[in-house]
């Protein structure tokens, strides 16, 4: 095929040719999320702006009663258009 072609197949450039293999069939995700977990963005979120300027920017009952992080694990996994908005928010937070 090209990739082996253009690699000349000696083995010295076997490794060369896996890397490019995988980057081929492989390509990077476009997800902005991609590999971050809920739990890291809910912290990420509340170290920046506390839990009451959180709940003043996603108004959300596990922001405002009683908040951490393992009860708005538990609520945001249950509620998708709220985890939506945290989401963004958080997006929001990283481009700037």
């Amino acid at each position: 095929d090209s990739i082996s072609d253009f690699i000349n197949n000696s083995p010295r450039n076997r490794k060369l040719e896996l890397s490019l293999r995988f980057l081929f069939f492989n390509p990077m995700s476009n997800d902005p999320l991609h590999g971050i977990t809920l739990e890291r963005i809910i912290i990420e979120l509340q170290e920046k702006y506390g839990w009451e300027g959180l709940a003043d920017r996603v108004r959300i009952n596990c922001f405002y009663e009683n908040p951490s992080v393992q009860s708005s694990l538990k609520f945001l996994r249950k509620t998708p258009w709220a985890r939506k908005k945290v989401e963004d928010l958080y997006i929001r937070f990283k481009t700037k």
